[in-house]
């Protein structure tokens, strides 16, 4: 990722609006952490502070009841800051849960509302599977804000208690008389301490910058590091290609990829970032606060010396300038993480901010109870985003209201893409698709997707009841859902399941889950399809896993039951596609043939006799 030089002002803009976007998933995480943090800033300075007069009391009076009073009161405060920390520990830690998995509906939210167009290229996947390692491998992005902006309040909170523990140490004169005591007393010394202070403060802010410079230099080896350690170490777990490891041996590929990934060997990058400049560096930057505590030190032994104070006030200002000087150096580093978490949050929201391009419309899509709705394709002409070649090619068609329409072709030749551009899915660059003679694009995307039920080839059902995966919801017709199963030829195997249309497919959330096979889950997602009630319907090879007689007998009960709907079959089996009213052949990305079965077999050079043919000779001796 480009590292650039933001000002202040850059850094904190992006933090405040993940700030406010955080918020809104998770309202009540930014109270806790806030709670938690001031709780724990406060804390050691109540055991400085009482420590301190009890110190003070045993050095000098010894009163036996002034020194029960200060032990009473350390146990007591002691006890309640113990038991707050520990409550608020506890409920951050829920919180910063339910923060990992809530956080996630932004991109949910997002995925669902971005346009097809863009949630289909592979960039906006890439860049998304960016987001995420950055979050769940070095803690940047979303998931640094709660946890940066509770340490600077953390930070901030422990320099201002320290701040008022040690005042009194500049305020205090010393008693001795004598001309080298009397510089104590000069007011220009408390200059001379805050001077130290910037100088330390400037030393390890520039060394942290060196540092972070060094990481930001390896960042796109290490993501690279992570992308290959993520995807070889998961290839053992995965069903899919668990299978291909074995009978192969690709787990030998697999070891040699993540050998020569040598980003945390010993003598990889990151080893060379901590035995050289950015080891020493870090070095130094810890060195600083041993500086500053001994400077600390020998300025208050000096006063103490000079009978400013006693003994137990020594205790007091070296602990709390102590943690002073500590909690300085974590303002520093934290001022140097939100500056690179920025450009972090800037990735994230690049994603967040994609724009949505595609013209929703406005018009209402009439509700016609005859179903009359025609389809035209004007001269349509279509490209996928990044590339040059068209995927269709001037494509003229009609769709004729109620009928069966087949299209075939060979792979590539366009027939996908063509339902796409149909269910607006994409819009086309050159030409019209027309919808009662209005362009599609002038429709309401939503009431247009409507009146489209569509099986594709790469259906999916997800892991939840049967009954909620035909209707698409919680909620749902149950008598209308079991029509469907069984009207798609699901209800001889609806009726061997227990709890019916509840049963929950899969096992991904259910250890009851039922397992169904390719075969049933067409089924299902046909009786999706026929839920819908949409006038018309789709289907993209959704049976291609089939064996031809198979794939014939759904269509050709598909047929059956799709009633007075316009029709609309994609398949590689030809002899599936006979009882089509039509067929149009696809070759390059235009339709080369329109006509029945029987009119395109006549054609002796057509495409269609061609494909025929060669299929042909397979099923008959």
């Amino acid at each position: 990722m480009e590292q650039e030089h933001k000002s202040w002002k850059e850094v904190l803009k992006v933090h405040y609006r993940a700030y406010r976007d955080i918020r809104k998933v998770c309202p009540g995480l930014f109270p806790v952490v806030f709670l938690k943090e001031i709780l724990e800033a406060v804390s050691p300075y109540v055991t400085i502070f009482f420590s301190a007069r009890i110190l003070e009391e045993l050095a000098g009076y010894r009163r036996a009841e002034q020194l029960w009073k200060w032990v009473f009161w350390t146990v007591i405060s002691e006890g309640i800051l113990v038991l707050l920390n520990l409550v608020f520990r506890q409920w951050y830690e829920r919180k910063q849960q339910d923060f990992h998995f809530r956080k996630e509906k932004l991109f949910t939210d997002k995925w669902f509302s971005m346009d097809f167009a863009d949630m289909d290229k592979q960039e906006t996947h890439d860049l998304r599977s960016q987001i995420k390692m950055n979050e769940q491998y070095w803690n940047w992005g979303f998931q640094s804000v709660p946890e940066r902006l509770g340490e600077i309040v953390r930070a901030l909170v422990s320099i201002i208690s320290a701040f008022g523990l040690t005042i009194t140490l500049f305020i205090l004169p010393v008693t001795k008389n004598g001309k080298g005591w009397r510089v104590f007393n000069n007011p220009l010394l408390i200059l001379v301490v805050l001077g130290v202070m910037m100088l330390l403060y400037f030393v390890v802010k520039n060394l942290q910058e060196i540092i972070n410079n060094c990481w930001e230099n390896v960042n796109d080896d290490l993501n690279m590091s992570n992308v290959l350690a993520e995807s070889m170490t998961g290839i053992g777990q995965k069903g899919d290609q668990a299978v291909d490891v074995r009978m192969y041996n690709q787990q030998d590929i697999v070891d040699l990829c993540l050998k020569q990934d040598d980003f945390c060997a010993p003598t990889g990058k990151m080893a060379a970032i901590y035995h050289g400049k950015g080891g020493i560096c870090a070095g130094l930057a810890e060195s600083m606060s041993a500086v500053f505590t001994g400077f600390i030190y020998g300025f208050t032994c000096l006063k103490a010396l000079g009978g400013a104070f006693g003994v137990g006030m020594v205790t007091q200002y070296v602990a709390a300038a102590t943690k002073m000087t500590v909690n300085v150096s974590e303002l520093i580093r934290v001022y140097i993480e939100l500056k690179t978490n920025a450009d972090f949050l800037e990735e994230t929201y690049k994603f967040l901010d994609i724009p949505n391009q595609m013209y929703q419309g406005s018009l209402t899509t009439e509700k016609r109870s005859d179903r009359k709705y025609q389809v035209e394709f004007k001269d349509v002409s279509f490209r996928y985003p990044g590339t040059e070649n068209w995927s269709l090619r001037h494509v003229n068609m009609k769709f004729k209201v109620g009928k069966r329409l087949a299209i075939v072709g060979e792979n590539g030749s366009g027939k996908t893409t063509f339902i796409k551009l149909l269910c607006r899915l994409y819009d086309p660059q050159e030409g019209q698709i027309l919808l009662n003679g209005i362009d599609i694009r002038k429709y309401n995307y939503r009431d247009y997707m409507n009146i489209f039920s569509v099986v594709f080839q790469d259906f999916q059902l997800i892991s939840q009841p049967l009954g909620a995966n035909v209707a698409g919801n919680q909620t749902y017709d149950q008598q209308k859902a079991k029509s469907a199963l069984e009207d798609a030829g699901f209800g001889e195997r609806l009726k061997t399941m227990k709890n019916g249309l509840e049963t929950i497919l899969y096992k991904d959330f259910a250890e009851n889950g039922v397992m169904v096979s390719g075969g049933e889950a067409q089924k299902i997602a046909i009786a999706r399809a026929l839920y819908k009630d949409a006038p018309f319907i789709i289907l993209d090879e959704p049976t291609a896993a089939l064996d031809p007689i198979a794939e014939a007998e759904i269509y050709s009960k598909f047929n059956d039951i799709a009633g007075d709907k316009t029709a609309v079959y994609i398949s590689h089996r030809l002899s599936s596609c006979k009882f089509c009213d039509e067929i149009a052949v696809f070759q390059e990305g235009q339709v080369v043939q329109q006509g029945t079965h029987e009119e395109l077999l006549e054609e002796e050079n057509g495409k269609y006799r061609e494909l025929w043919n060669a299929q042909a000779q397979y099923y008959t001796a």
